[in-house]
């Protein structure tokens, strides 16, 4: 019998992670460990992943599940998701969040590092673009190995709201982002179709304009009327990258990966389509942008810089 895949999920004890979990294993992509940062009582983990074990039978899924907070148990991991930190709560920008999570995100690469050193590793946790460059640096990774989860879902919430207006299936829509999450991303409409038909057949450049920009505060909105982030979605984002890269699929997926001379970042992570596979980021897809478009992607990887300056600042053995 083949080997299962192994996937850790780091941060299980939260919704995004505990959400990963359950994708996971409801798509048989491997045995999961649901590990959780060590806290006074494990008990409320454990029940998670034992509820979500007692579905196999009846989700006919085979997938052998524990939950722990001893990070030795990550050991032969073959992807490592990282979706611990605090989440967003109202009026907090997720650039918020850095001075707290890029401390959690580093204790968690330095474990990483010491006990699956041959993981491919994704990182969720906000502000995203800042917490992948932070796992680099910590782990030592090559670059294909670090990678941000935020184009699938920017992509998916686009999509959810061109099939909201025209009353199409999701499934024939097909759209491109760039640029960082959230705020950041960078609309690219023409290359947006439904069925391969130019998608300003059936939406106005104005309206799309403006589902474009309920996709970049997509976040923000949930948090407003939630009163916390959203998990649903950003966990089955992160899953479709997980089983690309375990089944090796050579998928073409918005997510957040090293540029060099790619789009003139010049060594920072950020989104583009990337192609996934057993390698982790197996190439980086440039598409020829428009000057307004090469502007705002510029725009977007400046802000990409500034928030990795504030890691450098606040850990200076991160620079």
């Amino acid at each position: 019998m083949p080997k299962r895949a192994k996937i850790s999920v780091v941060g299980a004890g939260g919704n995004v992670g505990a959400s990963v979990a359950l994708w996971s294993a409801n798509k048989e992509l491997g045995d999961i460990v649901a590990i959780d940062l060590k806290r006074d009582d494990m008990l409320p983990v454990e029940g998670r992943m034992l509820d979500l074990a007692q579905a196999g039978p009846m989700e006919l899924f085979d997938s052998n599940i524990v939950a722990t907070d001893d990070f030795s148990a990550m050991e032969g991991s073959d992807v490592v998701v990282v979706t611990a930190g605090i989440p967003r709560k109202p009026g907090m920008s997720r650039d918020d969040l850095i001075g707290t999570n890029v401390k959690i995100v580093k204790s968690v690469s330095d474990n990483i590092k010491k006990y699956a050193p041959d993981s491919i590793v994704i990182l969720v946790s906000n502000p995203l673009d800042a917490m992948v460059y932070t796992a680099w640096k910590a782990t030592g990774f090559p670059t294909n190995r670090i990678i941000g989860q935020a184009g699938c879902l920017d992509v998916a919430r686009f999509k959810t709201f061109i099939a909201m207006e025209t009353g199409f299936s999701v499934m024939d829509i097909n759209a491109l982002l760039l640029g960082g999450h959230g705020d950041d991303m960078v609309p690219l409409p023409r290359f947006t179709n439904i069925a391969g038909i130019p998608v300003t057949e059936f939406i106005s450049e104005e309206r799309l304009g403006e589902l474009v920009q309920r996709a970049k505060v997509g976040g923000g909105e949930i948090v407003k009327k939630m009163g916390t982030s959203g998990y649903i979605a950003p966990a089955s984002g992160t899953v479709q990258m997980v089983e690309a890269i375990i089944k090796d699929k050579k998928r073409i997926l918005p997510c957040a990966a090293y540029c060099d001379s790619e789009y003139g970042v010049g060594g920072y992570f950020v989104g583009v389509p990337a192609v996934l596979g057993k390698e982790g980021v197996e190439k980086i897809i440039e598409v020829n942008l428009t000057a307004e478009e090469k502007a705002l992607m510029d725009e977007s990887a400046s802000h990409v810089k500034d928030l990795v300056d504030v890691v450098k600042n606040l850990v200076p053995e991160l620079a």
